[in-house]
């Protein structure tokens, strides 16, 4: 899968982008900010994304918002866990940081399975 990263920390965005490396995938891009990740978002082609809840003191969800609308399927990576996520998105898949490759391959297979057409 081609996989788009949105992440501010740059050791954390490395080391998922590893870990989705070695569990197959493709990553296009790794996002630091906002305006980035609403930029690639709005036009990227990508597969899935990892969004992490709070870029640089910005919550994400406007960038989740453009996913939702285009259909893309997103997973939320965060250290505050599902309370972290507002009402409108607290269905959505979260993944708490820090996690270990076989949890975020898990999360993937569940959100691939969530697809209509999976």
């Amino acid at each position: 899968m081609r996989v788009l990263v949105v992440e501010d920390d740059m050791m954390i965005a490395l080391l998922i982008e590893d870990m989705l490396i070695d569990l197959g995938h493709e990553v296009i891009d790794l996002a630091m900010r906002l305006p980035r990740a609403e930029e690639l978002a709005k036009s990227a082609d990508f597969d899935l994304v990892i969004l992490d809840v709070n870029l640089d003191g910005r919550k994400s969800f406007p960038v989740a918002d453009i996913l939702a609308d285009r259909g893309i399927p997103f997973l939320f990576a965060t250290g505050y866990g599902a309370s972290g996520i507002e009402p409108a998105y607290a269905g959505s898949p979260v993944l708490t940081k820090p996690f270990l490759a076989g949890d975020l391959q898990a999360a993937i297979g569940r959100l691939v399975a969530q697809r209509p057409y999976a």
